[in-house]
C-alpha cells in the first residue's frame, strides 16, 4: 500500500511540474489508489498467510 502511496505523492508532484488543473489533482491519485488497490487485491498480494 505504500508504493500505491509513493506513486501517488509522485504523481502529484509530476502534476504540479505540469502546472496541470486542479481536477487532475482529485482525480489521478485517486485513481492510482483505487484502481491499484483493486489490482493488487485481486493478485492475492493483501492475503496473510498462515503460520
Amino acid at each position: 500500500m505504500l508504493v500505491l502511496l509513493a506513486l501517488a505523492l509522485g504523481a502529484v508532484a509530476l502534476l504540479a511540474a505540469m502546472k496541470a488543473d486542479a481536477t487532475w489533482f482529485t482525480i489521478v491519485p485517486l485513481g492510482i489508489l483505487g484502481i491499484g488497490a483493486s489490482v493488487v487485491q485481486s493478485l492475492g498480494w493483501f492475503n496473510k498467510k498462515d503460520r
